[in-house]
């Protein structure tokens, strides 16, 4: 019985000796890893994301974050085997945060619930990534596969861009969003008929993890027959702040964006654009803490192919577009149709007053976030749509620096998320690196020479990529 016991005395100190010996393996194992992964990029210039430039910096990676982000220095300990790299004559900036987008609402020129599917969603978030959005927000008509997806985007175990979003959203019956045009099964959408049923939606949506909830107030400019009312949005504003929930809101009328903010809606998801915002709105925007929005592209994209400006042409274009788009962009008749229809002056018209509003506002210090409602139909074109929006918020009176402090530290801040949005010391490595400086030229932010997402380079030029 004693050399029973002794043996297996023995036998155990045997086990805890391997087990202890695997653990400084592993340990050993893990150090090794951070050393390969750190990374130091010397020379570079830096848009941290917040309005400030760094000239001649250094960054430095170890693992999935900066560990360094500053002037360049002339005896700093690194790695041994640390990764150099010289970066004379590039420019970095953030990974790109698109707080307004939709995955899986679209395949080729299709929309419909049957896209939202995994091979689909991943598709386009790689390709958000391959034009440097490395996060997106996608506002409502999502179905239960994203939370899967969301979680292992999160642990970065599945490749694309992060993904965060409001759940399915909530409407109203026979208003927006329109269930015929888009195709939407009814797990993908709440449309509640009673202040209560709005409140039941709300903690519905909670209970299954969302980030936040998506309202659509508006009536897609007449097309449909109703609006939400406001004792539904009321309750939904009350009901999701009461869970520490944001509420993002569908718009396009003035007056509809007052009632809205005076009720502590956290975002317009749209512009205005039926009309001038007036300084009861600013007020209003100010003193509550509401974001803005403007997706200038939405009506753009509704004529600007028909319209065949040069950059069409370019392969930054064409490398996001899928056969069967390239296809009806080269139609003739497809283009003769767009041109012809007598609305289209009111998408020309709604882009000219959205830039006048955005002027308006940033003059009078409202806070902007950025997204282009990519992926809603298939003319808003993932990862283009977001560099498109950059060069609209420009022509509207931004500067460079401004447009992309709104793409990236400013959305971080809008959707609650402290890891990313700026190229500085402790955030997420989640960056772009260009090969031609945007500053005094917004067309440049299209000069992606790589993508890099949690420390790791995951995609080189955008005339590499395939959609």
């Amino acid at each position: 019985m004693k050399l029973m016991i002794s043996l297996n005395s023995s036998l155990a100190c045997l086990r805890l000796t391997a087990l202890f010996a695997a653990l400084v393996g592993l340990q050993s194992a893990g150090a090794a890893r951070a050393i390969a992964d750190s990374v130091v990029i010397r020379g570079v210039k830096v848009l941290v994301g917040d309005g400030t430039v760094i000239e001649e910096a250094e960054v430095v990676i170890e693992g999935e974050t900066f560990s360094y982000v500053g002037p360049q220095r002339k005896n700093a300990k690194l790695a041994p085997d640390a990764k150099a790299i010289d970066a004379d004559e590039k420019v970095i900036i953030p990974g790109l945060i698109a707080a307004h987008a939709h995955i899986g609402q679209v395949d080729g020129l299709e929309n419909g619930a049957a896209n939202y599917n995994r091979a689909n969603i991943l598709r386009q978030l790689r390709q958000y990534e391959a034009y440097g959005v490395t996060t997106i927000a996608s506002l409502g008509l999502n179905a239960p596969i994203f939370y899967e997806l969301r979680e292992r985007l999160h642990a970065g175990e599945l490749p694309g861009a992060d993904l965060f979003g409001a759940d399915r959203g909530i409407g109203v019956a026979d208003g927006a969003p329109p269930a015929a045009a888009l195709k939407i099964d009814p797990e993908q959408l709440d449309r509640p008929a009673t202040p209560e049923d709005a409140r039941e939606s709300v903690r519905a949506a909670k209970k299954r993890g969302t980030d936040l909830i998506k309202i659509w107030v508006d009536d897609f400019r007449g097309s449909l027959p109703v609006k939400m009312s406001p004792e539904i949005y009321s309750a939904v504003i009350d009901e999701a702040h009461q869970h520490d929930l944001r509420v993002a809101a569908h718009v396009y009328y003035l007056e509809d964006a007052k009632r809205l903010a005076q009720l502590d809606v956290d975002v317009l998801a749209h512009a205005v654009r039926d009309q001038l915002v007036d300084e009861e709105l600013i007020k209003l925007l100010k003193q509550n803490d509401v974001w803005y929005i403007p997706t200038i592209g939405v009506d753009e994209s509704a004529y600007i192919y028909a319209d065949r400006p040069e950059w069409m042409k370019e392969p930054f274009f064409t490398h996001a577009l899928q056969p069967a788009l390239r296809t009806q962009f080269e139609n003739q008749n497809w283009r003769e149709g767009i041109l012809s229809n007598r609305k289209l002056i009111d998408s020309r018209n709604a882009v000219k007053m959205n830039q006048r509003n955005v002027a308006a506002l940033h003059e009078a210090g409202v806070k902007f976030g950025f997204g282009a409602d990519s992926g809603a139909n298939p003319l808003r074109i993932p990862g283009f749509a977001e560099h498109r929006e950059l060069q609209l918020l420009c022509e509207a009176g931004l500067t460079p620096l401004d447009a992309l402090q709104a793409a990236t530290a400013n959305s971080a801040a809008l959707l609650g998320i402290e890891d990313r949005g700026a190229v500085a010391t402790g955030k997420l490595a989640d960056f772009v690196v260009l090969a031609a400086d945007p500053i005094n030229q917004p067309v440049h932010f299209q000069s992606i020479e790589s993508v890099w997402r949690r420390g790791k380079k995951v995609s080189g030029a955008v005339a590499d990529y395939q959609p």
